[in-house]
């Protein structure tokens, strides 16, 4: 029983950290994780990783934009 409970688990986790930027999008720099000052342009985003994570994953999206990944490198 404990076995099946933690494969469900496994299984779950893995698909909730399914998300395409944070995984294939490369290293975090700090211009991705800080948001811009008033009056400063805004941050590009990953056009491909959005679609794709709109497709295969939503809460993928959510976990893109919460770590910085989705956005272009500067």
């Amino acid at each position: 029983m404990k076995k099946v409970a933690k494969l469900i688990v496994i299984k779950c986790l893995s698909l909730t950290f399914t998300n395409c930027a944070t995984i294939l999008g490369g290293p975090i720099n700090s211009h991705q994780k800080t948001k811009p000052a008033p009056g400063q342009p805004q941050r590009d985003v990953r056009v491909v990783a959005l679609i794709a994570d709109i497709v295969l994953f939503l809460p993928g999206t959510i976990v893109d934009f919460a770590t910085g990944a989705i956005y272009k490198p500067h």
